[in-house]
Formats: structure tokens, C-alpha cells, sequence
């Protein structure tokens, strides 16, 4: 503690006249800083869930749009000082366009949201790790703003999961979550969680997304989804963008990043939770957004909703929003109250806020550990450029003594009061909402599926394309083969060149596969689907368009090469190469699943695909394969048994003649080339194994999708990768 002047007199030079007691005032009408100490007319006591109506259900309550913007939030909120009050009016009223609410809003029991003692850490291999979280206590209440803020790696987010009950399996939680007053987690359908990536249908509409959303996580009737979707893009001022593509098509631009951020926030206000947790809603955004969206975020929690967030800076206007701040460093808790407590607390810990500077750059600048390597800059700096006092602050130090001072403070304290208040009484239970039955959910994953592949050119009408191309390419380089025995080796190579090559380009499709794993993974995450349902919706959806692609390339295919001509047969050909395909794109879900990553999926595909080519039987007999490669890799290729069944759909039952007299079978003449079975029915079996392999890479996936795989992979990435950076 002693060296904190010393530290502190660095800090106060930047500031000069603007940090000192007897600094002159900012002229009137600015949103400059002041700190002042609070007095009693500036504290109000915060008002609980027991303050708020016993709401039964949501109610519809009439109320006016311009009052709703003028009055104070006075469900589970604080009133804050007259400085900060000024930059909100000044915040709300600067806005353009102001978000509005409905004249007959509809008033939602927010959730009292308490933690005590919260520490996590995460398990690495065979050991848990250091705490990401250390004793942290809070709490948020309905109506108002809770903001968790810090630097990079601070634990903001792993709180964020924690009170809302989305903690890896992996991770071991100490202390208490109580909600309303209960020491419970929130059920589903109660709050909303949003993540810093926007994971959104590019294909859909802003409408089309919402509608997608709520058939999914509502239960009842149509009427009442739409009028939730409704209210969703009222809420979030997005009627405007309704009708519009999020990703944008041809020559029409997609949504800003404004708008995306606004279209996920809408997706969970759809469910009308008590709850909304958002981590980084400013991620990526302009000041004009942020501020914009900061405000439909203040409107929105003045319906009584409880909104915690994470941030990891602010402007000055949006900080002034905010009614409570967590701040956080290495997982330690600095401060936890209300916005000008904050700067009160720094002000007394001997870091006071310059009136020319945002709070929460100050505020990173003193407990951000990364400034230490600007500091040892300066210094080298200092002798030939002039005085670098300014960031010359030891932020150890200022960790120190901030979380010192914190710890022995009024504010702590009270803290402490309020937690003791809110669950000395039981509130009302949340109740967990139902969701839609376990058929919507695969017809509507299914409507959405096929909306994406006719819209998305790259995912369907591109590999259309090539598929035409390379089938009128074959078909032309092999075409007038004519039925004589000597036509039967090149009929082989036409057939294995067309099997070859349309599993190869099943290639171009990954992209989409990724986008959609990513989009289920987001929804299992929220609990709105399962990965049985995600698929069975995939493998529906993808039926016809797979199967357009197997006729449309088999008919140029089988006239231009001269096949026989039966219709029996050109269908056994349909048929065949749709189960190929089919098979091929289970592969696919699995590799894409594996990797999440496009050119690694590639990559691993090409090469599969090559190898399944290898030992097909094509190169070299079946037979004559050495051992490594014919056990289990020939009988793992789907290439053989697709192969095999064309030629046995094209010989068995006919021959060639040899001279006058002596005729040879089609399936002797073709040996010579490949080796295929002479019983007829053999084909059929060719045929089930294509479907087995098919089921069989989806029942892998599902078994992949329900043990979380992925998450193993990415330790081990993430382990490899630390070996490799402190190597």
C-alpha cells in the first residue's frame, strides 16, 4: 500500500489539472466525468423481484412509447447519479432512429440472478487448472444493465457461462448461483443466451431466421410464434431489414454488423425470457452501432427483463447506460456496483479517471497486464523523444491495491447487505417453458435445409454445374463404343472415370456441411435441437437434391456411352450412383465434423477419395491386391461396391460372340478388366452395403455429435498448440 502514491503521482500527470480536486468543472451540457462522493440522494436501494407484480404469466400491460423512453426503470434497478443520468438522456435522446417499443408493450418478470464465492477452473489432461474465476460475487436484477467487464483473459465470459448454467463438462464450479432467491440453475426457456460469433442463416431473411427460431423453441399454436417474431423485431428495430437476406444474393449487399448482432439477440427474445445473457454485444461493432444497440438493450431491459453482459471497452455515452459494472482481472474481482461507485473506488484507490478519458479505457489501463510491455517501451523511448510519465503505472501494483481496497470498502459491504437480502426470501420458481415436439423440429430443420440448398448457388447449383460438365466430358471422350468385345475394357474405364469423379466433386459441398454443424452446434448448445433430429432433418433434406444430381448426370452419362437400353436397368444405374453419393456425403458430415475447417476437410477428403480409387479394383484385380491394402481398405471403399454393381447391371445375362460358333459370357470378358460376380441378384447386395455404409457414417456422427468429440479434439489442439509455443 505504501507504493501506491508513487505509482499513482506518475498516473496524475497525464491528467494534470483535470485529476486534481481544484480542477475547474466541465462546462455545463458536456458528458465529461466528475467524480463526486455519492451522497444519500444519490442512492437509492435497489428494488428485488419481491418489488416486482406476482406475474403468473407474461402480461400485456399498455403502455406509451414516449413514456416508456422517459421513465426511469424502476423494476429491479438503481437510480443513478445525476452525471450519469445526464449522458443516458443525452445517450437516448441523440439516437437516431431511437428504437421503439410497442404502445402496448408487453412487461416480462425479470429473474433476481445472485452469486457468492463463484470460482471455476477448467481441467487440462489430468489435472485442473489455475481459477479463471477467483471468488467472485454479484448480482443482477430485473430491468436493469449488469455489465462484466475486463481485459483479455480475464474470465468474463467463463463467469458469464456460469450464471447461465452453459459450463463445460469439463469445468468444476465452487460457490452458489441463486435465482430468485433459490439456489438453482435457470430451466430452459427462462433465459436467453447469445454469443460473441453471430452463427446465422445467410440464405434466410431476418423474418424467415426469427420464424425458424420459434418454430423451434415454441410450443402451441402458429398465431402465437408470429406474434412473438413480431415483437422481436419491434424490440430490436429491425423492421426495416425484415425481408432482407442476412448474407445478401447476387448483387445486394448482407446485413452490417450492426443489424447481424441485432438479428441474434432477436433470435433468443423470441422465447421471452427473464433472463438475457450476451457475451460481447459489441463485438465488432462502429460507435454509432454500439450505441444504438446499447440503447435497444436499455429499452428492452425497461420491460423488466435481466440483461448481463460481458465488454471489454465502451465509449463514454455507452458506459453511461450501464447500471452495474463487475470488473474483473486474472479472474479476481476488482469492483462490483454501480457505474460512478466504480470511478469513486479508483478515485480512492489513487487511480482517478482524467476527465478527458472514457471510464473503461482508464479502467483497462490500470488493471490491463499487457500496458507493462508498452511501459518497457516508453522507457527506451524516454530519453530521446521526450517524457513518457503518462503510462507509467505499474499495473500490479494497481491490481493490488484496487482489490485491497475493494475488500475493505463500504461498497463490498453493502454488496454483501443486498446478497443477504435477495436470498433471505424465496422468490417465485422459473418454470421451464416447453418446446416444440420432436417432429416439428425435423420438419422445420427440414424446410430450412431445403431453403438453404436452392438459395445457396455454391452449395447445389455449382455442383450441379460441374456434374453436368464432367458428364458431358466423359460422355464425349467415350461416346460410339459400340457392344463388341473389344468395347468392353474402355466401357470399364468410362464407368470407373464417372464414379471416380462424381464422389471427387462431391468435394465442393463441404463448405455448406461446415456452415451447418456450426449452426447445430450453436442450437444444441441453447437446447433447441438435438443432434438426432439435426440428423434425420439433414438426411431428409438432402434426399432430393442428391437425387436430381444421380438422374440428371446419369441420363447424358448412359446415352452418350451407349449403355443398354432397358429401363430396368437405367434405373438400377439411377440408383446405384445415389446411394454412392449418399454414402459419400455421410463421409463428408464426419470429416467436417472432425476438422470444422475447410481446407483441412478438403484435404482429408481428397485423399480418402484417392485411396478409396486405389483399391476399388480397378488398377490392379481385387484379388491380386496385396494383403495392407486389401484388408479392410477395399472393403471400406464404397468406389467397389458401386463399381462392381454397374458392371454386373451391364454384363451379367449377356455375351459376346467369338468367331461363327463359339459366344463368350459378359462376365468372363469383363474379368479381364475387373472382377465382378455372375450371379444377377449380386448387385442388389452391392446395392444394401452402399445403404449400410450410408446409415452407418451417420450413426457414426450421431454417436460423435452425442459424446461432444469435438470438445476432446480442441484440447488437444489447444495442448498441442502450448507445447508448441513454450518449446
Amino acid at each position: 500500500m505504501e507504493d501506491t502514491p508513487s505509482q499513482s503521482d506518475h498516473y496524475r500527470s497525464s491528467s494534470s489539472s483535470a485529476s486534481s480536486p481544484t480542477a475547474a468543472r466541465p462546462p455545463r451540457g458536456s458528458n465529461f466525468y466528475y467524480l463526486r462522493k455519492p451522497g444519500p440522494a444519490m442512492l437509492r436501494r435497489p428494488i428485488s423481484f419481491e418489488d416486482s407484480p406476482e406475474w403468473g404469466d407474461d402480461t400485456e400491460i399498455d403502455v406509451n412509447a414516449d413514456e416508456l423512453a422517459a421513465e426511469s426503470i424502476h423494476v429491479g434497478t438503481t437510480t443513478v447519479s445525476p452525471s450519469l443520468s445526464k449522458v443516458n438522456s443525452v445517450s437516448v435522446s441523440g439516437a437516431s432512429p431511437t428504437p421503439g417499443l410497442s404502445e402496448a408493450s408487453r412487461r416480462i418478470a425479470g429473474a433476481s440472478i445472485v452469486w457468492r464465492d463463484l470460482s471455476v477452473n477448467i481441467r487440462e489432461k489430468r489435472r485442473y487448472s489455475e481459477r479463471v474465476v477467483k471468488n467472485s460475487t454479484g448480482y443482477a436484477l430485473p430491468g436493469t444493465l449488469t455489465v462484466i467487464m475486463g481485459p483479455a483473459r480475464s474470465g468474463k465470459s467463463m463467469l458469464l457461462r456460469t450464471l447461465a448454467g452453459r459450463l463445460p463438462h469439463s469445468a468444476r464450479l465452487y460457490g452458489e448461483v441463486f435465482i430468485n432467491g433459490t439456489k438453482s440453475q435457470m430451466p430452459y426457456g427462462s433465459y436467453g443466451y447469445v454469443d460473441r460469433e453471430d452463427v446465422l442463416v445467410d440464405c434466410l431473411t431476418v423474418r424467415e431466421m426469427l420464424y425458424n427460431a420459434a418454430l423451434l423453441q415454441l410450443p402451441g399454436f402458429f398465431a402465437e410464434k408470429k406474434s412473438a417474431v413480431e415483437e422481436a423485431i419491434q424490440a430490436m428495430s429491425l423492421g426495416d431489414y425484415a425481408d432482407k437476406l442476412i448474407g445478401g444474393h447476387c448483387y445486394m449487399t448482407g446485413l452490417p454488423y450492426g443489424e447481424r448482432r441485432r438479428v441474434s439477440i432477436a433470435r433468443e427474445l423470441v422465447m421471452r425470457p427473464h433472463a438475457l445473457f450476451i457475451d460481447e454485444p459489441l463485438y465488432l461493432l462502429d460507435s454509432v452501432s454500439a450505441l444504438l444497440l446499447m440503447v435497444t438493450l436499455k429499452k428492452i431491459a425497461s420491460t423488466g427483463c435481466t440483461i448481463v453482459f460481458t465488454m471489454y471497452q465502451s465509449s463514454t455515452e455507452v458506459f453511461g447506460l450501464f447500471d452495474r459494472i463487475c470488473l474483473l482481472s486474472n479472474g479476481n474481482t476488482l469492483f462490483f456496483g454501480e457505474t460512478l461507485a466504480c470511478l469513486q473506488h479508483f478515485s480512492n484507490s489513487g487511480f482517478p479517471c482524467p476527465i478527458m478519458q472514457s471510464p473503461s479505457d482508464h479502467f483497462l489501463r490500470a488493471i490491463n497486464t499487457d500496458f507493462d510491455r508498452i511501459i518497457a517501451m516508453c522507457k527506451t523511448l524516454q530519453d530521446d523523444h521526450g517524457d513518457f510519465s503518462s503510462v507509467n503505472m505499474d499495473t500490479a501494483v494497481a491490481i493490488r491495491t484496487l482489490e485491497a481496497t475493494y475488500k475493505s470498502s463500504a461498497d463490498s459491504a453493502a454488496v454483501e447487505s443486498m446478497i443477504g437480502r435477495l436470498i433471505e426470501k424465496e422468490g417465485p420458481r422459473l418454470k421451464s417453458k416447453g418446446r416444440a415436439g420432436f417432429s416439428t423440429r425435423i420438419a422445420v430443420l427440414t424446410w430450412r435445409s431445403i431453403l438453404v440448398m436452392s438459395r445457396k448457388w455454391n452449395y447445389f447449383w455449382m455442383r450441379l454445374m460441374l456434374y453436368l460438365v464432367l458428364t458431358l466430358s466423359i460422355g464425349t471422350i467415350f461416346t460410339n463404343l459400340g457392344h463388341s468385345l473389344s468395347s468392353v475394357t474402355v466401357r470399364v474405364s468410362a464407368i470407373f472415370s464417372f464414379v471416380s469423379f462424381m464422389m471427387l466433386l462431391s468435394v465442393s459441398g463441404l463448405p455448406a456441411h461446415i456452415d451447418e454443424l456450426k449452426l447445430h452446434m450453436h442450437e444444441e448448445a441453447n437446447q433447441h435441437t438435438g443432434a438426432l433430429v439435426y440428423l434425420l432433418a439433414n438426411l431428409f433434406s438432402s434426399i432430393p437434391f442428391l437425387f436430381l444430381i444421380s438422374i440428371s448426370s446419369t441420363l447424358i452419362f448412359y446415352f452418350l456411352v451407349g449403355l443398354k437400353d432397358e429401363f430396368s436397368l437405367l434405373m438400377y444405374f439411377v440408383l446405384n450412383i445415389f446411394m454412392c453419393l449418399l454414402a459419400n456425403e455421410s463421409l463428408m458430415m464426419v470429416v467436417a465434423y472432425v476438422w470444422l475447417d475447410t481446407f483441412k476437410c478438403t484435404m482429408t477428403l481428397i485423399f480418402l477419395n484417392v485411396i478409396m480409387m486405389l483399391v476399388a479394383g480397378y488398377f490392379r484385380i481385387h484379388d491380386a491386391l496385396p494383403q495392407l491394402w486389401k484388408y479392410p481398405l477395399s472393403y471400406l471403399a464404397f468406389h467397389t461396391y458401386c463399381i462392381q454393381g454397374l458392371l454386373e447391371n451391364e454384363y451379367v445375362g449377356t455375351s459376346f460372340a467369338v468367331g461363327e460358333i463359339r459366344s463368350i459370357p459378359g462376365v468372363m470378358a469383363v474379368r479381364g478388366s475387373y472382377d465382378i460376380s455372375a450371379s444377377e441378384n449380386y448387385k442388389w447386395f452391392h446395392l444394401l452395403i452402399l445403404l449400410v455404409m450410408a446409415i452407418g457414417y451417420r450413426i457414426i456422427l450421431l454417436l460423435l455429435l452425442c459424446f461432444n468429440v469435438r470438445r476432446c479434439i480442441l484440447k488437444c489442439d489447444l495442448c498441442w498448440f502450448n507445447k508448441s509455443s513454450t518449446a
